[in-house]
């Protein structure tokens, strides 16, 4: 459903709906208003109520946990920030967070900070570091006697690194310390299992790599967590839309089982690997650009489907994204300014090598020329 000629090589930001996944929503509007009180509330056979449900058991399968250990969400900042309100925190209490989070995975407890007197701990990691054993080191490093919750992204926002999150939430564990992981750039570009893992509570976006529908996400809480957090929504049921959560856009959650299913029926091994070498030849064409300073891994075990690098001095991030979208129908990522001046590109399984290249000759064009 891309406007023709736009090559989309964001979905780190926004993936794109397919047609399939438009049309099921749409399906599932005309028969919510067809009978509305019936399909948002009765919980029996093919009501929208029903079919919007089976989003937790579609999600627990994908990512191995149990479907009541799952909360419908509307992405993975509203997650985190229920996490970070429902925890039983006091003030001098600390959490743990990384300097390279994304924005959507600090508010909540920043607004904790603010509100109830927390303390904010930040584990400082170079844009270049790619070693796993180095990086968990910085954060045993960072823990004080106060910590009681670390909150980490299982691949980061800013370089795309996959951060050893298992090793990071046993770490947790055996410091008696909630482990929060932000799954927004994981969940549909990689295998991921929630048990394996081992923290206590993982995040995630729908409308990313599993390119669901807009303002939708996941909250998978460990069952043997339930004494250290308790969440309102689940006060009265934990189906989708319960009385305790309020009616839940259930078109929207409709559209996210569709879309869990079918990345399922094509395989996230298959997705990655056709991903992965996307990657590996955006990895290559960024070392050939003069002037791309990369800052992402390179293709191996820490690395995934976006690339990211950072740009000359003076030519502007933003800048040189309108000017790709303006001159070239290309859509890439600028940096946030406070992780880089730089670009990010994240191509996924609707992309090919054809477009992957005509970015990189754009790249090249537009950087040689204001470098020139």
């Amino acid at each position: 459903m891309l406007e023709p000629g736009l090559i989309h090589l964001n979905t780190a930001s926004a993936g794109p709906a397919p047609k399939a996944i438009f049309e099921a929503c749409a399906q599932a509007w005309r028969t919510l208003e067809s009978d509305p009180v019936v399909q948002s509330y009765f919980d029996s056979p093919n009501t929208i109520f029903t079919l919007a449900d089976r989003v937790r058991a579609e999600a627990a399968a994908l990512i191995g946990c149990a479907a009541d250990e799952i909360l419908f969400t509307r992405g993975t900042t509203d997650a985190i920030t229920t996490i970070a309100n429902s925890l039983r925190l006091e003030r001098g209490d600390r959490v743990l967070l990384g300097n390279l989070e994304h924005e959507g995975g600090e508010v909540g407890w920043l607004h904790r900070q603010r509100l109830d007197g927390i303390g904010i701990d930040r584990v400082q990691l170079p844009l270049t570091e790619h070693n796993p054993r180095r990086i968990l080191d910085i954060y045993a490093a960072a823990i004080g006697p106060r910590t009681r919750v670390i909150s980490v992204s299982h691949v980061l926002a800013p370089t795309g690194l996959r951060m050893p999150v298992a090793e990071i939430a046993a770490l947790a564990r055996a410091n008696n310390i909630f482990c929060v992981v932000d799954g927004a750039q994981a969940v549909g570009q990689m295998p991921v299992d929630v048990r394996a893992i081992g923290c206590d509570a993982y995040a995630t976006s729908g409308h990313k790599w599993l390119m669901g529908p807009k303002g939708t996400g996941l909250l998978y809480i460990a069952s043997d967590s339930a004494s250290r957090i308790d969440v309102a929504p689940w006060q009265l049921s934990r189906k989708v839309g319960a009385n305790s959560a309020g009616l839940a856009p259930l078109v929207q959650a409709v559209g996210l089982s569709r879309a869990i299913a079918s990345a399922r029926q094509i395989g996230i091994e298959r997705i990655e690997r056709h991903n992965l070498s996307l990657a590996r030849r955006v990895y290559e064409g960024f070392s050939a650009i003069s002037g791309l300073g990369l800052v992402s891994a390179a293709p191996g075990p820490v690395s995934t489907a976006m690339v990211a690098a950072e740009l000359p001095a003076g030519l502007d991030s933003k800048a040189l994204r309108e000017r790709m979208r303006a001159r070239h129908r290309i859509i890439i990522k600028s940096a946030e300014p406070r992780w880089m001046n730089g670009i990010r590109l994240s191509p996924h399984l609707f992309n090919n090598r054809t477009e992957v290249d005509l970015a990189l000759d754009a790249l090249k064009k537009e950087i040689s020329g204001w470098t020139g």
